[in-house]
């Protein structure tokens, strides 16, 4: 009998592959860590080989495991995209969801298309500011729903994880950083956690500094940055090749990205869908 690809399974890889822990993987799926354990040594036995090598802290992926994350990938899309076409037209409403700028042209680039084709009659309505100000946002009911950045430490029910990231100080690449008092910054706006925690750190550290730049705009801090005129603090994954990785300032904990909504939207059901597709399809 010829072997079958389930796309259940197929959606606990994925899910696995991207969040690199079997416990939050299960805790994202809704299903036991044996189960999820289950599905993965069911997948290994279509594949023909194991497809994640574990330790204690994550997991990675094997060279089967990568090859077979980027084949099925558009398979997964695909799946979804047709139940979508089948029950699309019977949703509708309106969404307000927040994005930090950071993430804002990943979501409008490679989501909202995506998740507005499928769902037509749904209208969805976009929203930048730093992380903090959507969560009070989506906390009094202003917006239904918002992706943000917060320490791993505010995790709880009222989230829905979606990946983690780790901040890094950064300089530009061939400029000398200047690590000399007081320490020229490259700031996001007020009531973004990785301000916060930046100065923060600093002033545990007995640093002192002056602020150069001040900007809501992630883009701005890059440039100010690039330009050698400050250091800044920003995810890991998003350091470029006119970067480079200070390793003499305080060292950051991870942070979490994690979807949130209101209390209103609970029960939602396009919220609901909405929040299926940024998980699926949200990275650094």
């Amino acid at each position: 009998m010829a072997a079958i690809l389930d796309i259940e399974l197929i959606r606990t890889f994925h899910a696995v592959a991207r969040i690199g822990k079997f416990s939050a993987a299960a805790q994202e799926l809704h299903k036991s860590p044996a189960a999820v354990s289950v599905h993965i040594q069911r997948l290994e036995a279509v594949a023909g080989g194991r497809l994640l090598d574990r330790d204690n802290q994550a997991v990675s992926l094997t060279a089967l495991g990568k090859r077979l994350l980027v084949s099925t990938t558009e398979l997964l899309t695909t799946h979804d995209r047709v139940l979508a076409d089948l029950h699309g037209t019977r949703l509708a409403g309106r969404i307000t969801l927040g994005v930090p700028d950071e993430y804002a042209d990943h979501v409008i680039r490679d989501i909202v298309p995506t998740f507005t084709a499928a769902w037509p009659n749904v209208i969805l309505e976009l929203k930048t500011a730093p992380s903090y100000a959507l969560r009070e946002q989506v906390q009094r009911g202003k917006l239904q729903a918002a992706v943000l950045t917060q320490p791993k430490e505010l995790r709880n029910a009222e989230v829905e994880f979606l990946v983690t990231t780790t901040p890094v100080w950064v300089a530009a690449l061939h400029a000398t950083a200047n690590l000399t008092e007081p320490l020229a910054l490259a700031v996001h706006a007020a009531q973004c956690p990785y301000r916060q925690v930046m100065l923060q750190a600093l002033r545990q550290s007995g640093r002192k500094v002056r602020i150069v730049l001040e900007s809501p705009s992630n883009q701005a801090v890059k440039a100010c940055v690039e330009a050698g005129l400050a250091i800044s603090l920003i995810d890991r994954g998003r350091v470029t090749d006119n970067m480079r990785i200070l390793d003499e300032l305080p060292v950051i904990p991870d942070h979490d990205v994690v979807f949130m909504r209101s209390q209103a939207s609970r029960d939602d059901e396009t919220v609901d869908l909405l929040g299926q597709a940024i998980q699926q399809r949200f990275r650094l």
